[in-house]
């Protein structure tokens, strides 16, 4: 990750935790992990858990200490992975700026060691082959009030319950028939200690696998193992999982090895206007409420992305969301302010008009009427200038003229004028209008004086944009808002009581599509390119359907201020 994008390095509870093991040798290096499975595209909470874990090897690293993250999917669940998501996963850390250690690491690399590990934990009495069916298991696991019992196939022998795990493997027996479940404490207080399943038969065809096994283990015992057969030193997560943080370290501590990483917990973010739940994101997908994962209307990271948010601005809003035990609810306008701070200093700026009302300019003389210069960026010289040129007719934006101008008005109203950016001073002299008396033309007059000074004897005090018909590049501009209309779509309940389907408060109005008319500079822009549109905020080239040169397609990222706020 270049140290010139990277945020700054703020301390926390795990960092805490971290310093005072390193202090006292506990460990002599860091070494974490980011460990998604495979299910679908990452979203914005996993962009925090990204930028927490390759960020503290990356601020560890820097101090000299020996640091490092892997990337593990997690892939036990192959009815719902597909490579396709092991793609995108990859890409989208390396977009982000970080880059894991070694070669991508699966948890399926493990599934051997895992059955073998479950041959000694029957070896020791402390796992038996159970035929409850799940409605049965249910029953006999009792709930919070109640104490699970004991279920009637625990006291199996040792011998027996190694020939039924192996016979399981070997898929004699039909797919949920029998489990291999851990002998813990069915009546433990904590519900993840009655006697978890930690193995399940599945007939399902793995991704790397493909038909090798008809036995997979569960997450719980899975996920530590993995940790410690990789030198994992502190295993982060976020806090559903503090309740599973003693079945992590009873495994750990009842089966030959020799690594105990320490789990630690903190609070999962949750932004406000959207849902990051991986089963109703692809909902939103495969009912085609949305165009895909990359929709940049999404909060998946390939959304954002598209939509042209910066991996600066992203890490910036993870290290603002900042980590703790307490919850973590961020309005999407932290998110947007984070973007919005990042690219007003790295992008060029263009002018674009995207609701254009047509402006003649009445005594233009070719070859008299001149143009200027202008910079890309205003406080980095080395972004270059372009030409703006004018030409007979331009455009100007339709909210920047009005007959009927409120009081403080600062752009063009009839009689009036104004000066156009890099340009000349014009008056408006004559406004035409079609059969429904809206505005279609306005005749103005240039003030031939005032290209580049001010005009004599009198102050014209508004600037607009504009662009020149003749030079302009006719552009697919679409524009997105929050799409969702409240808060925590997926948390309203109805007069029942009941969730409300959270498909019910899509924004309608999430995506506008318009023709609008951008200076001639982007015309050969790469895809990905972000620009601010001066005065109407901060846009990128589509990185999927724009195309240099003919089909300039642009995205709005984020106006140039908040207009959600309350």
């Amino acid at each position: 990750m270049s140290n010139e994008n990277a945020a700054p390095v703020v301390s926390n509870f795990i960092r805490n935790v971290i310093d005072t093991d390193l202090a006292s040798g506990k460990h002599p290096r860091t070494i974490t992990r980011f460990p998604p499975e495979p299910n679908g595209y990452l979203h914005v909470g996993h962009a925090k858990s990204i930028c927490l874990n390759f960020g503290i090897k990356e601020d560890y690293k820097g101090r000299g200490y020996a640091s490092e993250c892997n990337l593990r999917f997690d892939d036990t669940n192959p009815e719902k992975e597909e490579d396709e998501y092991v793609q995108a996963i990859q890409a989208d850390v390396h977009w982000l700026g970080f880059e894991w250690d070694g070669g991508v690491r699966y948890a399926s690399d493990y599934f051997e060691t895992l059955y073998q590990y479950g041959v000694e934990l029957i070896n020791k009495g402390l796992a038996f082959v159970c035929e409850l069916t799940p409605e049965e298991m249910r029953d006999y696991r009792g709930d919070f009030q109640k104490p699970g019992r004991n279920s009637p196939y625990r006291d199996r022998s040792v011998a027996e319950n190694l020939d039924l795990f192996a016979r399981m493997r070997a898929g004699e027996f039909p797919d949920g028939s029998r489990t291999l479940r851990l002998k813990i404490d069915m009546g433990s207080p904590n519900l993840n200690l009655r006697d978890p399943v930690i193995y399940r038969i599945r007939r399902a065809h793995h991704h790397r696998t493909g038909d090798a096994w008809c036995i997979y283990p569960m997450y719980d015992y899975t996920h530590c193992i993995s940790d410690a057969l990789e030198g994992i030193t502190h295993s982060l997560c976020t806090l559903e999982f503090e309740d599973h943080r003693p079945l992590y370290d009873w495994v750990l501590d009842n089966i030959t090895i020799p690594c105990h990483p320490q789990q630690i917990e903190f609070s999962r973010l949750e932004l406000l206007y959207t849902v990051t739940s991986k089963r109703k994101l692809n909902q939103l997908v495969t009912e085609a409420l949305v165009s895909g994962w990359d929709d940049p209307r999404m909060p998946t990271i390939s959304g954002m992305r598209r939509r042209g948010y910066s991996p600066a601005g992203i890490r910036l809003f993870a290290e603002r969301c900042g980590i703790s035990k307490t919850p973590n609810v961020v309005d999407f306008s932290v998110l947007e302010g984070a973007v919005r701070e990042t690219l007003e200093a790295e992008a060029p700026r263009v002018m674009a008009v995207l609701d254009p009302i047509k402006v003649t300019l009445t005594n233009f003389e070719a070859g008299v009427t001149g143009s200027r210069t202008a910079p890309f960026h205003p406080h980095h010289p080395e972004f270059g200038e372009r030409e703006v040129p004018i030409a007979p007719v331009i455009y100007i934006e339709r909210d920047d003229f009005s007959e009927t101008p409120p009081p403080g008005w600062q752009r063009l109203t009839a009689g009036g004028e104004v000066r156009l950016r890099y340009s000349y001073v014009i008056k408006c002299d004559e406004v035409i209008k079609d059969a429904t008396g809206k505005v279609v033309e306005l005749k103005c007059s240039i003030d031939p004086a005032t290209l580049g000074q001010n005009p004599v004897g009198r102050k014209v005090k508004g600037v607009i944009h504009w662009i020149s018909a003749e030079h302009a590049v006719e552009a697919e501009v679409r524009l997105y808002e929050r799409l969702f209309t409240v808060e925590r779509p997926d948390a309203v309940r109805g007069d029942d009581g009941q969730y409300v389907d959270f498909k019910q408060f899509l924004n309608t109005e999430s995506l506008k599509t318009v023709t609008g008319y951008v200076e001639a500079a982007v015309r050969d822009a790469a895809p990905e390119t972000r620009y601010q549109f001066e005065r109407l905020g901060y846009f990128v080239t589509d990185r999927v359907e724009h195309q240099p040169g003919r089909r300039v397609v642009f995205n709005r990222t984020v106006g140039l201020k908040d207009s959600w706020t309350k």
